[in-house]
């Protein structure tokens, strides 16, 4: 890399932890970024996916208030996340480059319909909330469990809004504060990263400087964004991971 690339590189770090922190899609910074210095796919992936660990750590530690109270919930869910982070982790691996290659456009594009959505989404979830209040769910049941299950496996393979379709689900099946979600799917996003990065480790290529940046740039960012997160424009982040989104998409196209 470059000393610019690299520059990029860390930045796209910070901004994914952040991002990641708050909205749940900071991969469709570093991903692009990744690519535009001429990394192959199936490298830059993996990278990512151990490179944004720290951000995910930092940005459930920041949350450590709202998870006051949900220990049993978390580690209900957390046997769902770490056997699909795994599966996704696996099939990476396993398939093809160039299935990789084909599937991930899709993945990107499935993400940044869901980024686009989510305020929608929010809006439903509240009114259901809303028209339900009183009818506490503690743990949403076996539906909640397999659907953050197969996020998961969609995690472990490509990690983009992840955490959006964590809060879709959460939101749906649980009678919970949107915040106290978001602090669980910190913890789950953290567990998905890592047992699949844990993997990638003893099975697969990396580039470690593209690690080594991403893990700085997403370690600093994941205390600011849940810090501060909550005072940034939703509408301006939306297009800014829109448009670093469209970018990876007409990247990997012309692959």
């Amino acid at each position: 890399m470059t000393p610019w690339e690299m520059l990029a590189v860390f930045a796209a770090g910070v901004g994914a932890g952040a991002v990641n922190t708050v909205v749940g899609s900071g991969s469709l910074i570093t991903f692009p970024v990744l690519l535009a210095t001429g990394m192959p796919a199936v490298t830059a992936a993996v990278s990512n996916a151990l490179g944004v660990i720290p951000g995910s750590i930092g940005g459930a530690i920041g949350y450590r208030a709202e998870l006051s109270g949900q220990s049993r919930r978390i580690l209900r869910m957390s046997a769902g996340a770490l056997l699909g982070g795994l599966t996704g982790a696996t099939l990476l691996l396993v398939l093809p480059a160039t299935a990789f290659e084909k599937i991930v456009p899709a993945l990107v594009g499935l993400a940044l319909v869901l980024v686009i959505l989510q305020p929608r989404i929010s809006r439903s979830v509240r009114r259901r909330r809303e028209r339900t209040s009183g009818s506490a769910r503690p743990d949403g049941g076996p539906l909640l469990l397999t659907g953050l299950t197969l996020a998961s496996v969609y995690g472990g393979y490509f990690p983009a809004a992840q955490g959006i379709i964590y809060m879709s689900l959460m939101g749906v099946l649980l009678d919970e504060t949107l915040q106290r979600l978001n602090a669980v799917k910190n913890v789950l996003v953290a567990l998905v990263n890592t047992v699949a990065a844990l993997f990638f480790l003893f099975s697969a290529d990396f580039d470690w400087t593209a690690v080594v940046l991403v893990a700085a740039g997403s370690a600093l960012g994941g205390p600011i964004g849940a810090k501060a997160g909550r005072r940034l424009s939703p509408p301006v982040l939306r297009a800014l991971i829109v448009a670093v989104g469209t970018f990876a998409v007409v990247r990997l196209l012309r692959h």
